[in-house]
């Protein structure tokens, strides 16, 4: 099949959809919905979250140097969209949807949002200035998985919470798993027990 030549462009898809709360001492706290968020590294583990400077989480970030990525579930999506498309400058977010700011182990300013299912609490580590984003690279010092997302294992069950992802301008959510890591090499039993579960 052939492809269709097409400008550069950010085509990487799905992306996580996330929100990202930020806040400064005497100030409301602060919601930004971001799909610009990935992994870094993971010894020891940092995520990378990119804001545009014209954004007001931007210099609360740059200043307080911290930030709390927090996952967005299903039950969030409403909300979670309303906080991409309304300035905090205007809006106190969570008041507008309905959402609890709680502390995040860690953080001396920025909240968790008791809503998420996830959240990871992050220190700036760097900046990278690269156009028209910068790219705040945190290292995770906490973190917080809603108590029915685990197993008696400890395992997480990320499917049950119902993630959302970010499509080119459309949200979609999860399916059910397609594999696991290593299920290309595992052997019968292995895959039966993992897959049928």
């Amino acid at each position: 099949m052939a492809f269709i030549p097409t400008k550069p462009g950010t085509l990487l898809s799905p992306a996580p959809a996330v929100m990202v709360t930020c806040a400064r001492a005497g100030e409301r706290p602060n919601i930004i919905t971001i799909a610009w968020a990935g992994t870094v590294n993971s010894d020891p583990p940092m995520v990378s979250v990119s804001v545009r400077p014209g954004r007001h989480s931007h210099p609360i970030i740059r200043d307080t140097g911290e930030f709390v990525v927090n996952l967005v579930g299903r039950e969030l999506l409403k909300a979670a969209d309303f906080c991409g498309v309304r300035s905090g400058r205007d809006t106190d977010k969570f008041a507008a949807c309905g959402l609890e700011a709680v502390p995040a182990e860690g953080m001396s300013q920025a909240p968790a949002i008791a809503q998420s299912p996830v959240w990871l609490a992050c220190k700036v580590r760097s900046a990278l200035e690269l156009g028209s984003h910068t790219m705040f690279i945190g290292e995770v010092v906490s973190a917080g998985v809603r108590e029915d997302l685990s197993d008696p294992s400890g395992r997480f069950d990320f499917l049950k919470a119902g993630l959302v992802a970010y499509c080119h301008g459309e949200y979609a959510g999860l399916t059910r798993a397609l594999g696991f890591f290593g299920f290309s090499v595992a052997r019968p039993e292995v895959l039966k027990r993992r897959m049928n579960k």
